[in-house]
């Protein structure tokens, strides 16, 4: 058997997600819009979804936004690095400015699509593999009845989706996720076995709007 939906859920708001900054593995805390969102959209999941299984990188903004949702339906997430983060090596904390800074030609290539070979980061092969792997782990002992929910990352739930659906990791059609969104995806079983569907890509709470990235309030919008 295997679970009849997986929702790929990305972790809320960081300060290097405010600031554009490639966080890659780097273990960079929620900060207060990102504890709002997390709370928010975890509220969302559970009253449409109600998942069975929550997994969840390693990575503490992933797993402090996992704990939104655990506490309201009172699981206990499984942690699991192979839906960590892709690595961005020496790239990591930079905007995009600074690095076509200091790595011009590299990243001209990697804006049309390359790979950042030269900064000692993943593949996208590499992390849509493990991403697969990962999510069918925890997957292929659920039923159709059950809904996985895996608590990831921007770049990791793009080449994951890819991945799930048999494309290619360097196909561009998948866009990023927007911070505490979601993909979802079902299982069909036709006549050449059982494949994965994305029915929905960026979902979020119906509240989110424009102001998603600004947060509840003021206070919390432009901290001192």
């Amino acid at each position: 058997m295997t679970a009849g939906r997986v929702l790929l859920w990305r972790h809320g708001r960081t300060a290097h997600n405010l600031q554009a900054r490639l966080q890659g593995q780097s273990d960079i805390p929620l900060d207060d819009v990102g504890h709002w969102q997390a709370h928010t959209a975890a509220a969302a999941i559970a009253a449409r979804y109600q998942p069975t299984r929550i997994v969840v990188s390693d990575l503490v903004r992933a797993r402090v936004t996992a704990d939104a949702l655990a506490s309201m339906l009172d699981l206990e997430p499984v942690v699991d690095a192979r839906v960590r983060e892709r690595s961005f090596g020496d790239w990591e904390g930079m905007t995009a400015t600074e690095i076509a800074e200091r790595w011009p030609a590299d990243h001209a290539a990697w804006a049309q699509g390359g790979e950042p070979n030269r900064s000692g980061g993943e593949s996208r092969a590499a992390v849509a593999a493990r991403m697969v792997e990962g999510v069918m782990a925890h997957a292929d002992d659920l039923g159709d009845d059950d809904t996985l929910l895996v608590v990831s990352h921007g770049a990791a739930i793009g080449l994951g989706v890819a991945g799930l659906l048999g494309l290619p990791p360097d196909w561009r059609g998948i866009v990023g996720v927007s911070n505490a969104h979601w993909a979802e995806l079902r299982l069909g079983r036709g006549n050449l076995g059982p494949t994965w569907r994305l029915t929905g890509y960026n979902l979020g709470p119906t509240d989110a709007s424009a102001d998603w990235d600004a947060g509840p309030d003021r206070e919390v919008r432009d901290p001192d």
